[in-house]
């Protein structure tokens, strides 16, 4: 308070004019103090008597608190106009704005020390909500690899490390955030929106993204590291923001996914066109505009462009403004040297239409990216041999996806799902021996409702064989002048089961139980799509020995049990 920074020879002066108004003023004792010609003892008379004050001040202030408790509330009515008025807002707009919060928490008594900057930061802000999603799983998996396989030209290899059953514990799709709109101009359906999204590393410490074969400057759980974006919206005509966030194509389906951020998680094989840990086609994408339209009777459309910002013709490079490569593609993955050449991407496009009635929901989305390059995968053509780097130029095309997936309830509870997928890469006839990422696939699953707290879950996606497969470290082509496998055994499947009980209306606990077949030249990973720990191919080689190996054929394999709160 303002009272305690006062120095002695203006303390007495105040000291008794605030006395006047409210307590009792010992003139007596004062001109005591004053008179003394100690300085230290006038200064200790001094300080006791404000402690004092200090102390019968904050009663009187609790005691107008209880009496403002104690009156009569005011009508919702009158209460929205009274803090329109006092907060400088419009009372008209039909909503309850920040601002207006502000005002009502002003009245109550907490907020009447509140600095004046800190109540314009508030009512700028407008309406804004916290929220958060928080889970923690405890994990038992294996990779489920072999002790040993024979290549195809007759080598023997082995993985290194622990590949069989291994405790962990994971994160998941943890995240904390803020969001509010605030209207503005004269359409009291507009208002100007936004959002501030952040991954949560609960059970591990935030940090690049490096290892001991890859280099990413990337940090998940930075601030704003998820979807976050500003815009205007209207109830009318729907919404336009500026920004990063998940694309339409996987939000189109991501009702349909029961198991989200489980080790049975659909983006095990559902938009992911190579297997392994990266779900090209279940993705974020950044610095992006988008348009989400209201619902007209039923259907509804969101649209996204992410412009490429790639100054390199071959989208070798970042894109400018991006700490890392676009597409997931960490520099120097699989050992290759640290460059934008394994996945990374140009400008992207991604759209969805959707129908919803009742139980009934329908979708159909459409997804591309262009410029996708990935010419570390091809290093013995001609063409890689006449380049600078050692790679094949050709092997840069555009890649897309299309689905259609449906949803229905039942009246006894029982939710069905499935979801028909095709992804395809468009590359020269001579590279589609390699070509891993053009294939078809589905997902079923099924949610029983057993009562009002409790459900059980199942789940089967597929992927069928693509038209070839660049080989991984047990199954590299015999041939050494060989670009890759044609027509390779490298479909996949996984089932997947959980149970799920809710606390409350914000805690529920889970147990998950997942399986992947892989074939014997596939590599799909359990966990992929974004937990912070997966069940993947890759052995513990050092870097000193060429870096983690990919094995394929595996059988990975878990048990989790979690808890999950949102709030």
């Amino acid at each position: 308070m303002g009272i305690r920074n006062l120095k002695p020879r203006h303390a007495a002066a105040s000291l008794c004019l605030f006395a006047a108004g409210s307590v009792t003023c010992s003139g007596g004792a004062f001109a005591q103090a004053i008179a003394a010609d100690d300085d230290k003892q006038q200064i200790q008379l001094l300080k006791q008597q404000m402690e004092a004050l200090n102390k019968k001040l904050d009663a009187l202030v609790a005691k107008q608190a209880q009496t403002a408790n104690s009156q009569p509330a005011v009508s919702p009515a009158v209460a929205s106009t009274n803090a329109g008025t006092s907060s400088g807002t419009s009372a008209n707009t039909g909503t309850t704005s920040g601002a207006q919060k502000t005002s009502d928490a002003d009245a109550s008594g907490w907020g009447a020390g509140m600095p004046p900057k800190l109540k314009s930061l508030l009512a700028a802000l407008g309406d804004m909500e916290f929220y958060g999603n928080l889970d923690l799983s405890v994990d038992y998996a294996t990779k489920g690899l072999k002790d040993s396989y024979v290549t195809p030209g007759g080598t023997v290899v082995s993985p290194r490390g622990h590949m069989g059953w291994q405790p962990d514990v994971s994160s998941n799709l943890s995240y904390v955030g803020v969001r509010g709109k605030r209207p503005f101009g004269s359409d009291a359906s507009l208002a100007f929106v936004y959002q501030l999204e952040t991954q949560l590393d609960i059970s591990a410490t935030s940090g690049s993204s490096n290892s001991n074969s890859a280099q990413d400057s990337t940090v998940k759980g930075a601030l704003t590291s998820r979807n976050s974006f500003i815009g205007v919206a209207s109830s009318t005509w729907g919404a336009l923001k500026i920004g990063k966030t998940d694309a339409p194509y996987k939000t189109s389906t991501a009702r349909m996914n029961p198991f989200s951020g489980m080790l049975g998680d659909y983006s095990v094989i559902m938009g992911n066109t190579g297997g392994d840990n990266r779900v090209e086609f279940g993705t974020r994408l950044d610095h992006a505009i988008w348009y989400e339209s209201p619902s007209f009777h039923g259907w509804s459309l969101n649209a996204l462009v992410s412009p490429g910002q790639n100054r390199g013709y071959e989208n070798s490079v970042q894109a400018s403004g991006e700490s890392s490569c676009t597409g997931g593609n960490v520099p120097g993955s699989g050992g290759n040297p640290i460059a934008c050449n394994d996945g990374s991407y140009g400008s992207a496009y991604s759209a969805n239409l959707a129908y919803s009635n009742g139980p009934l929901y329908f979708t159909t989305a459409y997804e591309i990216h262009l410029g996708v390059n990935r010419s570390s995968d091809v290093t013995n053509t001609p063409a890689a041999l006449a380049s600078p780097d050692g790679t094949d130029p050709n092997d840069i095309g555009n890649e897309w996806a299309f689905k259609v997936g449906a949803q229905y309830k039942f009246p006894t509870l029982t939710t069905v799902s499935a979801i028909y997928e095709v992804m395809r890469r468009q590359i020269p006839a001579y590279l589609q021996t390699q070509n891993e990422r053009s294939r078809n696939g589905f997902w079923l699953a099924l949610t029983q409702e057993i009562t009002p707290k409790d459900s059980v879950s199942v789940g089967w996606a597929h992927a069928n064989r693509t038209p070839g497969d660049p080989g991984q470290h047990n199954t590299a082509p015999a041939d050494p002048n060989a670009i890759g496998i044609p027509n390779p055994s490298n479909g996949a499947n996984m089932v997947t089961a959980m149970y799920k009980h809710a606390i409350d209306k914000h805690a529920t606990v889970y147990a998950d139980y997942a399986l992947v077949i892989n074939q014997a030249a596939a590599h799909y990973a359990l966990g992929a799509g974004g937990r912070s720990v997966t069940v993947d191919c890759h052995d513990g080689s050092s870097i000193s020995q060429g870096a983690p190996f990919c094995y394929a054929g595996g059988r990975e394999m878990g048990f989790s049990v979690g808890l999950n709160y949102k709030f």
